[in-house]
C-alpha cells in the first residue's frame, strides 16, 4: 500500500488587508447578492468575475420549483462571460452569501460549478483566483485544483494520477 496525502494553500485576508481589485470585486459580489431569485431557500448568492480585459461580469443564484431547473451565482456569471467574452480568460472569481437571517455565512461553490469553473480555467489558459467571502475573512485559493483535486479534467480523463 502506497500512503498519499493532498495539501492546500490557501490565504485567510480581512477584508481591509484585500489587494484593492479584489476588494472591489467582492464588493461586486456582494452587490449581486441584491439580484437573486430566492423565493425557495431565502439564501442569496453573488458572484463577480474579474476578466483578462477588465470587465466585471456578475452573476446570482437563480431558483426555479422544479429545483434542478436553477442555476448558482457561480454558472451564471461563467456562462454569461463565455457567452459575451468568449476568447478572454477569467482571472478571478469572487463569492459572497447572504443567508435568510441576514448574516454573511462562508460559501463554496458547489461540484458542478467546481467543475465549471475548472473547464473555464484550462479554456482560458490562466490560473484562476478564487476568493470566498465569509464572517471570519475571505479566502484566497489560487486554481480550480485547489477545489477539485481528483478532477474530470477536458481531455476526459481524471487528474488522479495514480503513479505521480
Amino acid at each position: 500500500m502506497k500512503e498519499v496525502s493532498l495539501s492546500l494553500d490557501y490565504h485567510i485576508y480581512r477584508l481591509a488587508e484585500l489587494p484593492a481589485g479584489y476588494a472591489g470585486l467582492l464588493a461586486r459580489a456582494r452587490e449581486a447578492t441584491e439580484n437573486a431569485y430566492i423565493p425557495y431557500s431565502g439564501f442569496r448568492v453573488g458572484c463577480a468575475l474579474l476578466l483578462a480585459n477588465g470587465a466585471v461580469v456578475t452573476g446570482s443564484n437563480q431558483e426555479n420549483v422544479a429545483y434542478p431547473s436553477g442555476l448558482c451565482a457561480e454558472r451564471v456569471a461563467l456562462f454569461h462571460a463565455g457567452h459575451a467574452y468568449p476568447h478572454i480568460p477569467v482571472l478571478a472569481i469572487a463569492i459572497s452569501a447572504v443567508a435568510s437571517d441576514g448574516s454573511l455565512p462562508f460559501v463554496s461553490p458547489c461540484g458542478a460549478c467546481r467543475q465549471v469553473l475548472l473547464e473555464t480555467e484550462s479554456r482560458g489558459g490562466k490560473t484562476i483566483t478564487i476568493l470566498l467571502d465569509g464572517p471570519e475573512g475571505v479566502v484566497r485559493i489560487d486554481g480550480v485544483q485547489g477545489l477539485l483535486p481528483f478532477s474530470f479534467g477536458t481531455d476526459y480523463r481524471s487528474s488522479f494520477n495514480p503513479k505521480g
